[in-house]
């Protein structure tokens, strides 16, 4: 039964939009029902989401973002771009997978990918760069596609009619003649590149959702992700975590999803730094593109992140992920409150039963836990035969919403 949203109240929008018993009104709050129609569940592996609308990759309408003085860093050095194809071909499985290189500016990289045998789709947000990608591309025979695109920022989660250089994956890769393939498959491309320093923080965070919801790149499989980070970030969020109090709401998701992997250290004077009109600016060992009152040398790390095949289980599934994602914000936002009294706040289930079959006692803090711990209590909430098993304060709801 289809139900009408617009001019529905927020909780009740959320209800329609959810499904019909998928949640349920409970006090200030609402509850998550264990009965989900079948033609709402994802399969453990194999099964491919439903995909957003699609757009005409060459003629649709669209609004374009303002670039002001945006710079962004680049491969500039022959030297590092051999390095990184030799690291890069060692960590393939296959001598004849697919590279994704993101914004490559001015093809460094991509000529040293080309002169191993690989085959590369070019995404170039500036197009300053895309004459002398485009000559390139006149003399590779088509192992080099050029596209005017923008890697991070696709698939934007609030879009009408979007045009390039922001796209649709669909729509992308239905041009470059990519399909899909089950999650138990080898991953079915390799995304190379550099994040902007900028957006760190919120890219990532976009890519955990669209990896635990199957979505964007990840529709089409366990994209392996080959990414320089600032090694700030990289400390923070993708280490390995010694003291449980600095935790954040992502360590749990990150430690859970992909296989981690620290491939190369390198210093910023190994890059070179762009302007949007193509100038490049001169590059000390320090990060240009944040400005702090004190600059400290810096590298940047090149991580690898693999999806495992084995991310979704019986209980943690990519419908139900987005739970998993509020209780973990929830849970961080009061780190120091008493476990039992999370289980209170988060679920109706008998909180001493939960813990009992964690093995956990109730007096332990948020702060006590592991990240591998918080999947553990999630898919314990999950399993148990409870009709209601989740509680939403109204903070969590904005956050769905």
């Amino acid at each position: 039964m289809s139900v009408p949203v617009a001019g529905l109240p927020r909780r009740l929008a959320l209800s329609a939009l959810a499904g019909a018993g998928r949640f349920c009104a409970l006090g200030s709050g609402g509850t998550r029902w264990r009965g989900v129609p079948a033609g709402h569940r994802r399969g453990l592996a194999d099964l491919q989401p439903k995909r957003v609308p699609r757009q005409g990759f060459k003629d649709s309408d669209s609004w374009l973002p303002k670039y002001r003085s945006e710079r962004k860093s680049y491969i500039t050095n022959p030297n590092l771009a051999t390095t990184l194809v030799r690291i890069l071909k060692e960590e393939a499985k296959s001598p004849d997978q697919l590279f994704l290189e993101c914004n490559p500016g001015p093809g460094i990289l991509t000529q040293a990918l080309l002169e191993s045998k690989a085959k590369v789709i070019a995404l170039e947000s500036n197009r300053t760069f895309l004459p002398h990608l485009e000559s390139l591309q006149k003399k590779m025979n088509g192992k080099l596609e050029v596209v005017y695109c923008d890697f991070f920022k696709m698939d934007p989660r609030n879009f009408g009619i979007v045009k390039p250089p922001i796209m649709i994956s669909e729509t992308l890769f239905r041009h470059l003649g990519i399909e899909a393939v089950p999650w138990s498959k080898d991953t079915p491309l390799r995304v190379v590149g550099i994040f902007p320093s900028k957006n760190e923080k919120k890219i990532l965070w976009k890519l955990l959702y669209d990896l635990y919801s199957s979505t964007s790149i990840f529709s089409y499989g366990r994209v392996e992700l080959n990414m320089f980070i600032t090694e700030k970030e990289y400390e923070t969020l993708l280490s390995e975590t010694q003291n449980a109090s600095h935790y954040q709401s992502s360590n749990p998701l990150w430690d859970r999803a992909p296989n981690r992997k620290l491939i190369n250290q390198e210093p910023w004077s190994s890059f070179g730094v762009y302007r949007h009109s193509g100038g490049q600016e001169k590059v000390k060992n320090k990060n240009p593109l944040v400005q702090t009152d004190k600059q400290v040398e810096e590298n940047m790390c090149l991580i690898q992140l693999t999806p495992l095949e084995n991310l979704f289980t019986e209980n943690l599934t990519s419908v139900n992920y987005d739970i998993f994602f509020h209780m973990l914000k929830q849970c961080f936002m009061k780190r120091n409150f008493r476990l039992m009294d999370h289980l209170q706040l988060l679920s109706p289930v008998n909180a001493t039963a939960i813990l009992k079959e964690m093995g956990k006692h109730g007096d332990m803090k948020i702060t006590d836990l592991y990240p591998q711990d918080f999947k553990q209590l999630f898919e314990t909430i999950e399993y148990f035969k409870e009709s209601c098993r989740w509680l939403f304060d109204d903070c969590m709801e904005e956050m769905i919403v």
